[in-house]
């Protein structure tokens, strides 16, 4: 006897004897759940692979968990094992993450600043950026460069966006003004590490060095130049536009040079050590190198 028919003698049993459908059930030997089974229209499942197929279109990123709780809130009764059947039998499935095509860190730790440290002024700079909002809301970097040997400010871009075109100009400026170094280190930033930075610094016979990725410990001059100039500038200024913080941040470098005391130059300026380096004797053999 088919399920269906069974479920007929069922019906019959507990209208002409009045009994309940679990003993119906009994004597006829069928099970509850299958007594309770409800045959779907002929295009009920038809009608599901469509709106499975819709809402895989609409979020390509979505799984069939997902999917069948949109289902099911757009008035689907149905479980999320015949979702996933449904799913597997379609061969639905999300899309690979796309993988990033940016350049690998070329950095190591032979670059770090105790593996490689300045013993001279223009001997090692480094480079980093610093971010901070105006009042809109919009972002603006700043890249700075310091000497490491003598701590020196020695200038900061400040841009809404600074690409590798803006770093050379920005670092030819400097070579002007304070001289090339022999080497300059960096993380592993796209703006550093593209091909078009390092052929110019190589062009002016300046070195580019890269640390090993994810650690900023190993760039840690100009890690902590970042640091005090936002504990001691960004964190307390509201700026409105990119030219008001292009000058409040040219003030503050020359305070930091000129006025602000350095624990690492017993409490000398930066500008101070650099006058009282060059008083001493050695100081010319040592430049010359």
């Amino acid at each position: 006897m088919s399920p269906s028919r069974r479920r007929a003698a069922v019906a019959f049993l507990q209208r002409k004897h009045k009994v309940s459908e679990r003993r119906a059930c009994k004597v006829v030997g069928q099970h509850r759940s299958s007594n309770r089974y409800s045959p779907v229209p002929g295009d009920y499942e038809q009608r599901l692979v469509k709106a499975i197929h819709k809402l895989a279109e609409r979020h390509p990123r979505y799984g069939y968990r997902r999917v069948h709780a949109l289902l099911v809130r757009d008035g689907w009764n149905v479980n999320v094992k015949r979702v996933e059947r449904l799913w597997r039998r379609e061969e639905l499935s999300v899309p690979p993450r796309r993988k990033s095509h940016g350049q690998r860190a070329i950095g190591t730790d032979d670059f770090s600043a105790w593996a490689l440290p300045a013993v001279r002024p223009n001997h090692v700079w480094s480079y980093d950026f610093v971010s901070v909002r105006t009042l809109d809301g919009g972002p603006v970097r700043v890249l700075n460069v310091v000497d490491e040997f003598t701590r020196v400010a020695l200038g900061s871009h400040v841009a809404r966006s600074i690409g590798a075109a803006a770093v050379i100009k920005h670092l030819a400026k400097l070579f002007e003004q304070h001289g090339k170094p022999d080497t300059i280190r960096s993380d592993n930033g796209r703006e550093f590490i593209a091909a078009t930075v390092q052929d110019w610094l190589k062009s002016q016979e300046v070195e580019p060095v890269f640390i090993a990725k994810a650690s900023p410990q190993q760039n840690c001059y100009v890690e902590r130049f970042n640091g005090t100039m936002r504990d001691e500038l960004l964190n307390g200024e509201t700026f409105r536009t990119v030219t008001e913080c292009r000058v409040v941040i040219e003030g503050w470098l020359d305070e930091y040079n000129q006025i602000r005391p350095h624990r690492a130059h017993g409490m000398r300026t930066p500008a101070a050590f650099v006058a009282y380096f060059e008083s001493m004797p050695t100081a010319t053999g040592v430049r010359s190198k």
